[in-house]
């Protein structure tokens, strides 16, 4: 009886550590706080046809200057059209306050990159909250699937004599095409197995020692 017990204790205590364990990685994996993302998240068109994303701010505070590089596949996609949402007294739906200064609002379709940068000047106030940056338009012009790749830098706003500190945020990607089915995260799977190989054996065990008493 005692064996029997101190192995239903020891398959408890496993359990309530593999437990733990996947509780710490859905916890590294949640990341709240500000996010820069493309918006759909994923984009099909047929060769000839165009669509549009957005690049939007999430939840941002003191905002005051704004970089963004877009790149993608420029064998695929070509960039046809930018409209930027910076100045929300213009844009109510976009983001910083005027006046603002847009020091690059450049394309470069051979190389496939789009590069913004724009700052809020004195005596504006800086953005705080939700909005669109930019939205971008494509036209398809091969078969093909490709990221919609962002990076960004986000400042706000200076205080008196110093520089602008960086304000972090997480960067979500786009992406064109039909993706491949996302393989299982093994990190999961694995946790899984090795609950079930401790279940099967605690199980074997009690079974022989209530078969020998």
């Amino acid at each position: 009886m005692k064996s029997s017990t101190h192995v239903g204790k020891t398959l408890l205590w496993t359990t309530f550590l593999l437990v733990l364990i996947i509780t710490q990685i859905t916890t590294v994996k949640a990341t709240p706080g500000t996010k820069i993302k493309v918006e759909p998240h994923e984009n099909v068109a047929q060769v000839g046809e165009s669509f549009a994303i957005n690049v939007t701010i999430a939840d941002v505070q003191n905002l005051y200057g704004i970089e963004v590089i877009l790149r993608w596949d420029p064998s695929l996609l070509q960039l046809v059209a930018v409209d930027v949402h910076l100045g929300v007294e213009s844009h109510p739906d976009g983001v910083l306050h005027e006046d603002v200064l847009i020091a690059k609002n450049e394309t470069s379709n051979d190389v496939g990159r789009y590069w913004l940068a724009a700052t809020s000047t004195a005596p504006a106030d800086p953005f705080d909250g939700s909005g669109n940056i930019v939205t971008i338009t494509f036209n398809v012009t091969n078969v093909g699937s490709c990221k919609l790749d962002l990076e960004t830098e986000l400042r706000g706003k200076p205080p008196p004599g110093d520089i602008a500190p960086l304000i972090e945020h997480k960067t979500i990607d786009g992406f064109f095409g039909r993706k491949t089915p996302e393989q299982p995260d093994w990190r999961y799977v694995a946790v899984i197995v090795v609950i079930l190989v401790v279940l099967v054996i605690a199980a074997i065990v009690v079974y022989r020692r209530k078969s020998k008493s």
